[in-house]
């Protein structure tokens, strides 16, 4: 059996897609504080079991959460490395446009400190 060690596209945008919503991320943060049951969870919000047990459902299937059986209870839990992923990947993106900022930082400085040079490179 092979073992996918990096993340698709297809993973990445499953994960952005479940943390688009506001209750999805949410339950995220409710179960990075301690695992809970699906009831509990869905006695926390102004929507129907099924409705949470769907949200619940997209989280499981994005990989940020897990859910096992106990009894008659199904438990959720975050999947911290996950989380830590997604962090990272976002981390990334921030170092990426950080750099393309600080270069047009340091073309402007450029500019501001020799003007005839800005204006000679402009078209006509």
């Amino acid at each position: 059996m092979v073992e996918r060690l990096a993340p698709t596209d297809a993973d990445i945008d499953r994960v952005f897609h479940a943390l688009a919503d506001a209750t999805r991320r949410d339950i995220v943060r409710r179960t990075l504080v301690a695992e809970q049951s699906v009831s509990a969870l869905a006695a926390g919000y102004a929507m129907s079991f099924a409705a949470v047990s769907k949200h619940i459902g997209v989280l499981v299937e994005a990989g940020l959460v897990r859910k096992r059986a106990e009894g008659r209870e199904r438990l959720v839990s975050a999947e911290p490395a996950a989380i830590a992923h997604v962090q990272r990947l976002l981390r990334s993106y921030e170092d990426l446009w950080r750099g393309r900022i600080d270069r047009l930082d340091a073309l402007f400085a450029e500019e501001a400190e020799d003007p005839d040079a800005a204006a000679s490179s402009q078209p006509n």
